[in-house]
This record gives C-alpha cells, structure tokens and sequence, in this order.
C-alpha cells in the first residue's frame, strides 16, 4: 500500500528526464501507467466480503508517530476514483497538451497531486492525513497556475491556495485538539473514544475548525469562489481536481467523522444548512455563467453542496445516497469538463453565446454529452445514473430522523423544498449546457476555429465514463453489494441492504424528480424573460468583491506596517528584535513558572573568581565608552578571556580551551578587518531613544541572567550527566565524556557543524576569487 502511494512521487522525479523525448513520445504515455498500475491493485479488494486493511510503517518512533494507512469500503471508493479517473484523464491530456507546452512540469504537477490525494484518503495518523492535505493545496495551486503567463491563472492559483490552507490551518488545530483529547493520533482511534470528544468543552470549537477544512475544501458557501477561478487550468486539471480528486477532499474528510460526529445535532444543523445553501446557490448561479467551464464549475459547487447535505442527514438512507452520488457525480462530470474541453480544443472558444448548433459538427461529443448532462440533470432514464442517487437524496430529504425543536424542525421541514428548489437549476444549467452548446443555430464565423470531431483519442476518456454513467445506471446492483455498501457501512458504521431500481411505484420521491422536469423544463424555455433576475439577485453583492477587497486592505495595510519600520535603520531592526525576544520570553516565564531559582548546588565563590567577574565587568562597560576601535576590539577580548579563566577556575579546561580559540580567532578577525570597520562616532540621538536602548539593554541582559539561573534552578527532567559519565567508556571508548559526547552521542550535531563551517569557507573562498577578478579587471 505504501508503494501505492509512493508511486506518483517516485515517477515524478523521473518526469524531467523522460520529457526530454516528448517528441519521439508524449510524456503522458508514461505518466497514464501509474494510475492503471494503482487502480488494478486496488480493484482487487472490491467483493462482498471486503474487510477493513491496516498497514502501519515505521515513521518518527521516539514520538510514537508512525505511517498508518487504513483501507475501507470510504477509502477505496476515492482510491478507485483517484486513480481510475487519474488515468483517463493523463490519457485524455496526452492529445489535449501539445508536444511544445512545458509538459515535464505539468506531469509533475499532476503527479505530486495525484500522490498527495492519495495519501489523504488512506491516511490513519492525523498529521500524515494533514501533511498530505497541505501538499494537494500546494500542488494544486502549482496545475490551476499552470499557463502561468495568464494573469487570471495566477489570480485563480493563488486564491484556491490562500482559502484551502487557511481552511487547513483550521483542520490542523482540530486534530490536535482531538489528539491531545484521546491522547491518539489514529482516526479509528478517535472514533472509538468519540463520547470523550463529544462531551468535552472544546467540542464546539472542535466541530467547527474541522468543518471549517472541508468546507474550504469543498467550495462549500461561502468559501466556493475559489472553484470557478481554478478553470483557469488546463481541462484536464479542471476535470481531475472538480471531478474525483480535490473538491471531494473536504467531503472524505466529513465522511470519515461522520461515525463520531453524526450524532451531534449541531452536525446535522451545520452541515445539512451549508449543503443545502451551496445546492441552492450553485445551480442558481450556474445558469448565469457564460463560460462552459464556468457552467461546469458552479455545477460542481451544487452537487458537493449535495452531497454535503446527505452527510449532514446522517441517517442510513442519506449516507447510502452521498455514497453513491459521489461515484456517479465523477463518471458524469468528468465526461462533461472534457466534453467542454473538445469544444474549446476544436472551435477555440468556450463562450456558450458564440456556441450553438454543434451537434452537426461533432456528433459523437454532442452524445457524450446529452447522455452525461441529462444524468447529471437527474432526468429519470433508466440508464442514467444520476436520476437514482437524485432520487434516493429527495427519499432523504423526506426521511430525516432529528428532534422535532425549534430551528432544526424548521430545517427539516424546509429541507425537501430546498432539495426541489436546488435540483429546477440543475436540470436546468443541464440543459443550457447542452442546448446552448450543440442545438439551435450554428454560428460558425464567429468562432475562432472551424469545428469538426475531436480525434479519437480524445474521445476515448469521456466514452469510458459515459458507458460508465449507462452501465451503473442498468445494472446498480453490479456495484451496490460488493463496492457501494462497504463504503456507505464505514462512513454510517451499520450493514446495508439497500436495493437499488429504477421503479418504485408513484412515491413522493418520483412526483419530486417531475415536478423537477416540469418546472426545470419551464424555466429552460422561458429562460429569456427571467434571465434579469441576476441584476438584484445577487445583484453587485458579490463574495468574490468580498474576497478582493480583504486581500487588497490586507496588502496595503501590512505594507503600510512595514514600511514603518522597514526603514534602513540597523539600531531599530536591532531593538525591535531584541524587544520582541525580550517581551516574549519574559512573558512566557511568568505564565509557566519559569523564574526559578536556587542556591542549594551552587559552587562556593572565591576571591579569584570575584576578582575575574569584576573584571570583566569593568571591560564590558568599557566598550561601550570607548571611542577607540582598537581598544574597544581589545576590551572585547578582556571579557572573552575572562571567560576562559572562569572556566578553568571551575575545572571546565575543554570548555576554558575552546573558549580561548574561539576569542583568540574573534580577537584576530577584528584586526583583519579593522581597516574597514567604521569610525566610532556618538550618534546624534534623541532622549526617548537613548532611554529606550538603556531600557532595551538592561532587560535583555536580565533576561539572559534569569534563563541561566532558571535552567539551572529548574530540574524537570533527571540529569543525563550520569548517563553520559557511565556509558562514554563503555559506548563511546573514551574517558574525556566531553569529547566523547561530541564525537560519538552527538555526532551528527558535530558532523553538520563541521558541514556548516565547509560552506561557509567555500562561500569566503569563492568572494575572495571574485573579489580578485575584479580588481585583475
């Protein structure tokens, strides 16, 4: 399994070799392996009598973190998707990029996404899943910024990276609330020690940094601005990342917890309200865009919105929906990203009012794509598979099991109103998809390029996942027992049974579905008239005017902040470093208790210790009174050979010893460069400043005299001393413990020391010759 996950990223270091014969071989041939590889190892598990698989490797021991990966019915059917979808898509981009585009980076991109996401849903260990997390933001943000050249590349790159981390940060202090609580880093941990998570005080806080993740994630309301920008990437990205891979990441994440969190009613509040809204509010939208993308995008929006809400439900007929509709929502809605694809790649635009009348000219993409939108539209064909997950999410609606109180009977009254409402504008940005794209009247010269069919291995992706809509929506039962139910069982932890066919008889679910063809077909038709609907709703409010404006406050004010004290001056870099070491420190004694001090071990003082002490008293106030640089260089080294004396008056001779070269070569650097150094002048300074510095210096130096009185005052850990007096013969063969612990117990400490020191030399060398070149010059 760790291979598995390692796969992507092995290949990926190879990318920048094997794009060098792109032209004798498209790199995608080699990249479109991996997933086949990955997705026939793990089809293997799929059967009736699957179990749950752990498999846990070695990680950080002495923290007790270890790589844990744990393989359910949830895990697999994402792994199958990643990976399958992955495949079809690496294939799909092989005649979508051309040969001259910097194909090394881009399948490195991909590459390190499709790993990522791969360690995400497999993950068991908290932090490996938010390692993993991270890095499909990271990578992401590097495919969706891709045709870096463009400005709204870069802007949609950088907004989908600025929302997703923030929502990450937000899941991490979740996990290592609920680490610390259950003193666990495992998932299956967790869940079995859910009581203690959901009756402490922090559970509140708890369920809200965790869904604030997904939700970011997701593109759930109203952090779902940054999903139409992301289209700005390549189709295959768009296709990948809002078909199986990124987006659902925020939806695997509240699966997973659903078997701890569900029970709580403010889950199904929270959760079930923002679904529902995002539903509502995607497929609204969506039939204002333009953009064929721009359509898919906000479809996206509405259908995690979807199955967001069936997770929030929590009851077994929901959970069993959102299980199945994530399957079928990437099967239709990868077909559709390249469906828009083909139309952008053969006719050169994607504006949907320059569209029209293209079944004529590319007949078999125009039937990719009546049989995906009208399955996404949910219309009920037996051989669509949308309409039976539509349908199973308006049977939950209808079903929901909540205590029947104030706002949550308010919710569960509006949900199948809201379910219906949502579902009109997906039938029918469905149909303005694909009327507005293939029927009507042709306009030919208004396009960039003269249309005509894709090449046929373009149209190999999208065939695989249409005959995937048609053959799960004829035969469900192929997929429900052996695949569906396992992953519905380990997000609702109880055995399914469902049947899944297309007649149920007149049920309120089936009148739903045609009040949603009636009203959808309605709104289609008279489209026109109510198209001014937008101009006041939403109007000029905008979440992305939101988005914008706290960005560009957030830069000018911050520059506003630095530039206040970015000013040139080393004396105030100096203070304000000093002052923030100084306060925070002093503060972070005084919360833990730091200020310790005891006399009880200390050795006994004598008068030439005293003596010593005073001295190099005396030498420190002197250069800071000096006017000479030689004797303030001298003075220096007074303190620094003081010292080396102390040390030795304490029977310290290896530490008296490297204290003497060290102030030795100090002392004599100084001189080598005192021809450069600058004349000792008093600055002209104003009273608050000469105040400040006194103030500065005072508290810094106490400072740094309370942390050496406190961290040998403080015993709250045993020495190790003994350790290292007992064992430096026996282990390190040798008497002087010292020597002993830095050669042999610290050896790697001395060892990147030793490495340090070398760069350093080589980089004084290599200024040395440049600086000599230039002078030869």
């Amino acid at each position: 399994m760790l291979v598995a996950v390692l796969l992507p990223f092995i290949l990926a270091l190879f990318i920048p070799l094997l794009s060098k014969w792109k032209y004798k071989l498209h790199t995608g041939y080699f990249v479109t392996i991996i997933p086949v590889i990955i997705f026939i190892y793990f089809i293997r598990f799929i059967g009736a009598g699957f179990e749950p698989v752990t498999r846990e490797y070695s990680w950080i021991p002495s923290l007790d973190m270890n790589i844990v990966f744990y393989l359910d019915g949830l895990s697999l059917l994402f792994v199958l998707l990643i990976s399958g979808i992955g495949a079809l898509v690496a294939y799909y981009s092989i005649f979508y990029l051309h040969k001259s585009e910097q194909l090394g980076n881009f399948y490195v991109y991909f590459l390190l996404f499709m790993g990522s996401m791969l360690g995400v849903v497999l993950s068991d260990n908290v932090f490996v899943l938010y390692s993993f997390w991270e890095f499909t933001s990271i990578s992401s943000f590097l495919l969706i910024g891709f045709w870096n050249h463009k400005k709204a590349s870069r802007y949609g790159a950088l907004k989908s990276m600025l929302i997703t981390v923030f929502g990450g940060l937000s899941l991490l202090g979740a996990l290592v609330f609920m680490s610390n609580l259950t003193n666990t880093a495992s998932i299956q941990g967790m869940i079995d020690q859910q009581q203690l998570i959901l009756n402490h005080e922090y559970f509140p806080l708890i369920l809200c940094l965790l869904l604030l993740g997904a939700f970011t994630k997701s593109a759930q309301f109203p952090f779902h601005i940054w999903l139409p920008d992301a289209m700005e990437a390549p189709t295959p990205v768009s296709a990948y990342l809002h078909s199986a891979t990124m987006v659902k990441a925020g939806i695997y994440l509240v699966a997973r917890y659903s078997p701890m969190l569900s029970s709580n009613d403010w889950f199904f509040i929270i959760v079930s309200t923002f679904g529902i809204i995002t539903l509502c509010w995607g497929s609204y939208m969506a039939v204002r865009q333009t953009d064929l993308k721009g359509i898919l995008a906000f479809s996206t929006i509405s259908q995690l919105g979807m199955i967001m809400s069936m997770l929030g439900f929590g009851t077994k007929m929901a959970v069993f929906a959102a299980v199945f509709h994530i399957l079928n929502h990437a099967t239709f809605k990868g077909s559709l990203f390249m469906v828009a694809g083909i139309v952008d790649h053969e006719t050169g635009s994607r504006d949907i009012r320059k569209l029209g009348g293209l079944m004529t000219y590319l007949p078999i993409t125009a039937t990719l794509a009546v049989l995906a939108s009208f399955s996404m539209a949910g219309v009920p064909l037996p051989f669509l598979n949308g309409f039976y997950s539509k349908e199973l999410f308006f049977d939950a609606s209808l079903h929901l099991k909540v205590t029947p109180e104030g706002f949550k009977e308010l919710l569960q009254m509006a949900m199948p109103y809201l379910a219906v409402f949502g579902s009109i504008f997906t039938f029918v940005y469905s149909m303005y998809f694909f009327f507005g794209t293939f029927r009507g009247k042709a306009n030919i010269e208004e396009l960039p390029k003269k249309p005509h069919e894709a090449p046929f291995g373009m149209l190999v992706s999208p065939i695989i996942l249409v005959i995937g809509v048609i053959v799960i929506g004829l035969f469900p039962h192929l997929i429900n027992e052996p695949f569906i139910a396992h992953a519905a069982h380990a997000v609702k932890g109880v055995e399914f049974e469902k049947h899944i066919k297309f007649w149920h008889g007149i049920t309120p679910p089936l009148i739903m579905s045609l009040t949603v063809v009636v009203f959808g077909t309605i709104l289609v038709l008279t489209r026109k008239i109510w198209q001014p609907v937008y101009r006041f709703i939403p109007g000029v409010l905008s979440m992305n005017k939101f988005y914008d404006g706290t960005v560009d406050r957030v830069e000018r004010y911050s520059g506003k902040i630095t530039n206040g004290y970015m000013n040139g001056s080393l004396g105030r870099y100096v203070r304000l470093i000093l002052a923030a070491i100084l306060v925070t420190t002093f503060a972070f004694m005084a919360v833990t208790g730091g200020f310790t001090i005891d006399t009880s071990n200390l050795a006994d003082l004598s008068l030439p210790g005293i003596s010593v002490a005073v001295m190099m008293v005396i030498a420190a106030v002197g250069t800071i009174i000096t006017n000479n640089r030689i004797t303030a260089i001298l003075i220096l080294g007074v303190v620094g050979y003081g010292l080396s004396m102390l040390f030795v008056l304490f029977r310290a001779p290896d530490l008296a010893l490297t204290q003497l070269i060290i102030e030795t070569v100090t002392v004599a650097l100084f001189l080598l460069v005192f021809y450069h150094l600058p004349k000792l002048r008093k600055k002209e300074e104003s009273a608050s400043t000469r105040v400040l510095n006194i103030v500065i210096s005072v508290g810094f130096g106490a400072m740094m005299t309370m942390i050496a009185i406190s961290a040998h005052s403080s015993k709250w850990f045993d020495s190790i001393a003994g350790y290292f007096i007992e064992k430096s013969h026996s282990l390190g063969g040798g008497d002087n413990v010292v020597n002993v612990i830095l050669v042999d117990f610290r050896g790697l400490d001395t060892l990147f020391e030793i490495v340090v020191l070398g760069i350093a030399a080589m980089a004084i060398f290599g200024m040395i010759r440049l600086r000599g070149n230039k002078e030869e010059d």
